[in-house]
């Protein structure tokens, strides 16, 4: 470290003993945190002040109060109910005794973190039918707190400042073109007091970027492009430029991807931004660029400065990419002896399965090894940094099946990192994938433009196929050695899509899961220690704080996120699930408890009579697998989230077009499609999930009631 920099954290140090010592309840300030208090976080480890509690994301706390000798007396200190019910991702933050938190449709919440009374609650009203140009639910992943605000980012596209002791809104921007389908649902992150944010959408067909905008009025201040736009426009900096001759084609009329729609990490000594980048838009790159090229800056890791957002250096995890393989994935910095040398490190798992640790003041690769089962590469080449492809992987005209499938080795769901152990802890996944070509692609807008079949990597109805598909879908905690690359032990889940990690000086281990339990394990071995039934899966990742020298760890279940959504029957690996919605919080001798709750199946009614067309039946599955399972899943099945279509009485009658034609459920986030599907269509949709429905009465063995 620098001198002058050593000196200034110093004084940061001596400067917060009064701030920074635990406040108690009766004399709590409100949101005072500016950078020397995260800068110096570990001073007052009571607080969770930003996402990844410090700027380096480790997810470490220095709390010891619950230990693995004692963990067996944690109880539910108190329990909040949301009055929402789709998927809950946030962090939340804690400062002084108060507790800010999001949930789903961008709401926050401000509640006494010793009791969870409601201290203030803020709607933005996102429009319900903006859940359409959502691919992966109704979700936010937290806030940002800074001098007295609470920043966050709506579905729609909006970031808002509210006031931290009253929760009405100071500013509210518009950070989208809302001509194009864009979606907020990451956590902002501030750095030198401007709110950076990134945007989701490159499903639909945008281009993406982040931007920084001034903490106090809203005013954008610099904005960077991930991938180049029209080069008849001119190109917004050098670095588009430069990103421009790796494209080909016309992409810039199918918006090309490349959104930050999750991770940010700050270096403050190297004043450097780091910035993970998405997918392709379509995915099919043929689609896109068709005489292929890297397409920077898809799937990349990108630093620049905060000041200006002027490029520094790129990283490019996989090039040319075609699998949905974003690098969107927790970034953490850490410090690290690496040959006989101390190395400033970014580490990052991001979807393509490899782990990589990047020098992270020149983007240079040190290692790169893969950390769950891949094949569409071997390794990575370290004298060129990229991956060793099988060229079949790229299914330009054949199908390929592939390790990892969309979802990713880990997707945004955060790692955490051990100081004491040198140990990354992975949420890790293991879902194959039949990627396909479209032959019959047309962009649409709105619509998901991924140019790949979805109908095609659909669950087969054969038992045996199935059998053998659904022993392949696994999820699991990677205990990862970073520098030795290679996995020290792992826990073992029985599906994919669990939460994210914390670990903490006390040498604790928690992590909710799929299956509806928050875990807490040995952060040595992974032995498992203590758990609690939360009646939900969980898939956000819990935080740990102090009030009053009492510690408490916070979760918020809800089950939900993408993989409920889309995966079907996949879905379900772990157990049925549904979702209830709220915070747990715990401390040692907790007295709370949960209302009597169980899962319980619904009944299936007699569906309509089948029409026994085959092409009808084949262009609904089609037409289903393109517009309607991002949201009701995979043949229909429902993961736990939203209504099964198979016991949807709107089968029945007229009621089927009233929603899908003339938007009736649209405040639900259930639009109309008749921009996007004549009537006919509609009702070949109906007709195919019709045959679902039967389906399900023929293979639950209740025949008596099916009506031929």
């Amino acid at each position: 470290m620098k001198p002058v920099q050593s000196a200034l954290l110093s004084l940061m140090a001596l400067a917060l003993t009064a701030c920074g010592a635990e406040k108690t309840t009766q004399d709590m300030t409100v949101a005072t945190v500016d950078a020397a208090r995260i800068l110096a976080a570990d001073q007052e480890p009571q607080n969770w002040l930003s996402h990844g509690r410090t700027y380096d994301e480790q997810r470490y706390s220095p709390l010891d109060q619950i230990t693995d000798k004692n963990v067996g007396d944690l109880g539910l200190a108190w329990h909040y109910d949301f009055d929402t019910h789709r998927g809950l991702e946030a962090t939340p933050i804690v400062v002084d005794g108060v507790m800010y938190v999001t949930g789903s449709w961008s709401r926050v919440y401000a509640l006494d973190a010793v009791t969870g009374d409601l201290l203030w609650e803020y709607d933005p009203e996102v429009p319900g039918e903006w859940a359409v140009n959502a691919c992966c639910d109704v979700v936010n992943r937290g806030v940002a707190v800074w001098q007295g605000k609470v920043y966050f980012g709506t579905l729609d596209g909006r970031l808002i400042a509210l006031d931290a002791t009253t929760g009405k809104p100071v500013w509210d921007v518009l950070t989208i073109d809302r001509k194009y389908p864009y979606s907020i649902t990451g956590a902002p992150r501030i750095v030198k007091g401007k709110v950076i944010i990134g945007n989701g959408g490159a499903e639909f067909g945008v281009r993406g970027y982040v931007g920084a905008y001034d903490a106090l009025t809203g005013e954008r201040v610099w904005r960077f492009y991930t991938v180049p736009g029209n080069p008849a426009d001119g190109f917004e900096s050098p670095a588009m430029a430069e990103a421009a001759k790796t494209w080909t084609g016309e992409w810039w009329k199918l918006g090309g991807g490349g959104t930050v729609w999750d991770s940010l990490a700050y270096d403050a000594e190297l004043d450097l931004l780091y910035v993970g980048t998405g997918n392709g838009s379509p995915w099919n790159q043929a689609l896109r660029s068709p005489d292929g090229g890297d397409n920077l800056f898809l799937s990349s890791i990108i630093a620049v400065r905060p000041d200006t957002g002027e490029y520094v250096w790129h990283y490019q995890t996989t090039p040319g990419e075609m699998w949905d393989y974003t690098a969107t994935q927790h970034m953490v910095l850490v410090d690290v002896e690496i040959d006989g040398r101390m190395r400033k490190t970014l580490m990052q798992a991001p979807k393509n399965g490899f782990f990589y640790v990047l020098d992270r003041e020149t983007g240079e690769l040190i290692s790169g090894k893969n950390y769950v089962a891949i094949n569409w590469a071997s390794h990575i080449d370290t004298k060129t940094g990229r991956p060793v492809e099988d060229p079949r992987a790229r299914y330009y005209q054949n199908p390929w099946l592939a390790f990892p499938n969309p979802l990713g080795g880990h997707n945004w769901h955060p790692m955490s990192y051990n100081p004491e152990e040198r140990i990354m802890y992975i949420p890790a996944q293991e879902v194959p994938f039949l990627y396909a070509p479209d032959k019959d692609f047309k962009a649409i807008r709105p619509g998901i433009n991924l140019g790949i079949d979805m109908a095609a990597a659909s669950m087969p109805d054969d038992k045996e196929a199935k059998d053998q598909i659904m022993s392949m879908i696994k999820g699991h905690i990677s205990a990862w050695d970073p520098v030795a690359q290679k996995e020290l032990w792992r826990v073992q889940h029985p599906g994919p899509w669990n939460g994210g990690l914390l670990n903490t000086k006390g040498k604790l281990l928690f992590q909710g899961n799929a299956a509806g339990y928050f875990v807490a394990y040995d952060a040595r071995n992974g032995a498992k220690l203590w758990s609690f039934p939360a009646q939900t899966g969980i898939v956000a990742s819990p935080v740990t704080y102090s009030v009053d020298g009492e510690q408490y760890v916070a979760i918020l279940a809800g089950w939900g996120g993408v993989f409920p959504l889309l995966a079907g029957e996949a879905a379900l690996k772990s157990g049925k699930v549904s979702n209830n919605s709220r915070i747990l919080t715990f401390k040692l001798g907790g007295r709370d408890s949960l209302p009597d709750w169980k899962y319980v199946e619904p009944e299936l009614p007699a569906p309509p009579p089948m029409t026994n067309d085959p092409r009808q039946v084949s262009a609904g599955n089609a037409l289903y697998h393109r517009f309607c399972s991002s949201c009701h899943g995979d043949k229909a099945v429902s993961g736990g989230v939203l209504p099964d279509l198979r016991y949807s009485t709107a089968l029945q009658n007229e009621v089927w077009f009233d929603i899908t034609e003339d938007g009736i459920l649209k405040e639900n986030g259930m639009v109309s499609f008749k921009d996007q599907l004549s009537g006919a269509q509609l009702e070949d949709i109906r007709q195919y999930v019709i045959e679902r429905a039967h389906y399900l009465k023929k293979i639950s063995g209740k025949t008596d009631s099916l009506s031929q």
